[in-house]
């Protein structure tokens, strides 16, 4: 973020307390949404963060769902992400996902053969929505 100066700001990702998880959207011109949560995803709020990610899904074309700080990842949780991939494709809106280690892990069991798109990090992710090359520095041998 920055301020009318141009000077950036850091601002810390919220949160949760424990057994609970945080949500926060922002939006990247031209048309992708950020949906961000921290914390803990599980049977007592899969719907709540489901419901959450669906009505930012109904006002933008692109999705990114950054649970790169969660520590928790239930079941349940999982199937709402089915879910957000269905509505997703059901509207011809494009969606990554952006993993935590506990989240990678239930994915490696619920979806080993990799449907669902995920980035390592939400720029990646970005990248890749807009069809993009994440450009990578690459040592030029010789020099």
């Amino acid at each position: 973020m920055t301020t009318p100066d141009n000077i950036a700001i850091a601002i810390s990702p919220p949160r949760a307390a424990r057994g609970t998880a945080v949500y926060t959207v922002r939006h990247l011109p031209p048309s992708t949404t950020v949906v961000e949560v921290c914390g803990q995803l599980d049977a007592a709020n899969a719907r709540r963060f489901s419901n959450y990610a669906l009505t930012h899904l109904a006002h933008t074309e692109q999705l990114i769902v950054d649970l790169s700080a969660i520590d928790f990842f239930g079941t349940e949780a999982f199937s709402m992400l089915h879910t957000v991939s269905v509505t997703a494709a059901g509207k011809a809106a494009r969606w990554v996902l952006v993993p935590s280690a506990a989240v990678r892990r239930l994915l490696r069991i619920c979806d080993p053969d990799g449907v669902l798109p995920t980035a390592e990090s939400t720029t990646e992710a970005a990248c890749r929505l807009q069809g993009q090359p994440l450009l990578q520095l690459v040592p030029q041998f010789g020099q």
